[in-house]
């Protein structure tokens, strides 16, 4: 099976800040990243699994319906806005790296990223957590949550990751 993703670049440029002139295939990476690290800790692989092979068979309905558009999605949109923008104004090609600038802008430093990353980190935990939320609502619709997959990755209902605890 190709590489099943729950959103497209579409999905980014219509619901977040993100300008309808950016390349496709520069947020392509993130957003697969985004699904891989972010979605599958919260889905777990059995889970995540049904719901890619559902989207490639056309299959997708039901209550798996309900939580891809509704739960799935905004969780991905914003997690894949988490990893992007530090790489945003980057560009590696065969010739090096280059960080690109308009002649009528000016560069944000890298507080205003940070602090842009950690509002989109905000929105996404917020739209998790009502993920997690639907999924233990509705725990006899997904059995898959709590399968555990030999060398997959079993779903996790804490949704707050962060810094130290005391």
């Amino acid at each position: 099976m190709a590489e099943v993703l729950l959103i497209t670049q579409q999905d980014i440029k219509s619901l977040t800040l993100t300008n309808g002139n950016v390349d496709p295939d520069k947020l392509l990476p993130f957003i697969k990243m985004a699904q891989d690290i972010h979605l599958t800790r919260l889905l777990g692989t059995a889970l995540i699994d049904k719901l890619k092979q559902d989207i490639a068979d056309s299959a997708l309905e039901g209550f798996y319906a309900t939580l891809v558009v509704n739960y799935c999605k905004p969780v991905l949109i914003h997690y894949t806005m988490v990893e992007w923008l530090p790489f945003a104004a980057y560009t590696v090609s065969n010739k090096g790296i280059y960080k690109h600038n308009a002649e009528s802008s000016e560069s944000v430093v890298k507080n205003e990223v940070d602090y842009l990353c950690e509002r989109e980190r905000s929105t996404a935990q917020h739209y998790a957590q009502r993920l997690i939320d639907y999924i233990c609502a509705n725990s006899e619709q997904f059995p898959e949550y709590s399968v555990s997959i030999e060398g997959g990755v079993n779903s996790d209902s804490n949704n707050f990751q962060g810094g130290w605890v005391l």
